[in-house]
């Protein structure tokens, strides 16, 4: 029994390159002679290598957010203002009006209003009711 469980063993072995302290880990196995500054610039290169853009780093991959129905319409919400022109476009970084994209937005927030009719809590009708109400006042603004 017992030469079974030391066959079925295994060895844990920790190849983080950084302590918990921040400082680089003495690499002992696999540095073929390499000194430890170099081990330490590979580590950091490779660290960056693996930073997004968004300067976060592999421990913290950007997730987005759990989506609840206040968030689906505060999402809607958003895409209304940025053809409003709210928001500049990410790529040419110029704000623009789309005002047909916005009421479509709207009447897709108002059918949602309708459809979810009856099966909201008073915060989730809450949010929708004055959410609707803001962009539809914004849309007549922006007809005027």
């Amino acid at each position: 029994m017992e030469e079974e469980k030391k066959e079925k063993s295994f060895v844990v072995k920790d190849r983080r390159k950084f302590t918990e302290s921040g400082e680089a880990r003495v690499v002992e196995e696999g540095s073929g002679g390499r000194k430890d500054s170099e081990v330490r610039a590979e580590a950091i290169k490779e660290d960056v290598k693996s930073t997004d853009k968004g300067g976060r780093g592999p421990s913290e991959e950007a997730q987005p957010p759990e989506m609840d129905f206040a968030g689906f319409v505060l999402s809607l919400s958003t895409t209304a203002m940025f053809h409003f022109g709210d928001l500049p476009d990410p790529v040419t970084k110029k704000a623009e009006k789309n005002l047909a994209a916005a009421k479509q937005t709207i009447d897709i927030l108002g059918m949602l209003q309708e459809k979810t009719a009856g099966n909201l809590t008073a915060d989730e009708k809450n949010i929708l009711d004055a959410v609707l109400f803001e962009l539809r006042m914004r849309y007549v603004k922006e007809k005027i």
